[in-house]
């Protein structure tokens, strides 16, 4: 076993090729899931991908959570991950991906992050933090915590991330999620936008458009 400090899935490309550094993504479930949750997701992106699919660390209600939520400016649609976990998670996942590398053999030049809702909100953190660490992200149902709202990191130009909302989404309102992409394109980053008739969760078409994206990427 390795020594990747949060629980996790790997899955081998399958295009055979072992020699050389590939080119990997890194997913992250959400709330109340765990590490085997977006792998029918993840089943769809190219071959030549590895996948971590990573578990959170705080058990919940039979699957796993990132954080617990800040409530105090209101119900779930205006809630904030709790800071202290939030930042705690944070450094697992960078933990995380930095033992996989070297662990799995990956090519750290081409790392990309797939989240949904509580990972969507961690990977765009994640790439304001250290844009330079991800080639990509995927974000689907999620916003900017409040934490990294003001961020405008050096790298952040140019970089590729996709947002997907929902427009019956009652967890994380579209609203959120638009707001999280008109930032991104305010600092510089290269916005692909999404907004799909379903709720709280990834319908085909969904899909369809975020693994183009992905393809687009690993070209």
């Amino acid at each position: 076993m390795t020594d990747v400090p949060l629980e996790h899935v790997h899955v081998s490309p399958d295009d055979g090729s072992n020699d050389e550094p590939a080119p990997a993504v890194f997913v992250l479930h959400g709330r109340g899931a765990d590490e085997k949750d977006l792998l029918p997701v993840a089943r769809h992106l190219p071959d030549e991908l590895h996948v971590v699919s990573l578990r959170a660390p705080d058990p919940l209600q039979g699957g796993y959570t990132w954080y617990e939520l800040d409530l105090s400016a209101g119900g779930l649609e205006a809630s904030q991950p709790d800071a202290a976990e939030f930042r705690r998670s944070l450094d697992l996942v960078v933990e995380s991906v930095e033992a996989a590398v070297e662990s799995y053999g990956l090519d750290p030049d081409r790392l990309g992050l797939l989240g949904f809702s509580q990972g969507a909100i961690t990977s765009l953190s994640l790439v304001l933090e250290d844009p330079d660490r991800y080639a990509w992200v995927v974000a689907l149902h999620g916003y900017l915590a409040d934490t990294h709202a003001d961020l405008e990191p050096d790298g952040i130009a140019d970089k590729p991330v996709f947002v997907g909302a929902g427009a019956g989404d009652r967890v994380i309102p579209e609203s959120r999620s638009t707001a999280a992409a008109d930032r991104l394109a305010e600092i510089g980053a290269a916005v692909t936008r999404g907004s799909y008739p379903g709720g709280h969760g990834i319908g085909q078409r969904e899909l369809s458009d975020a693994v183009a994206f992905v393809e687009s990427q690993v070209e």
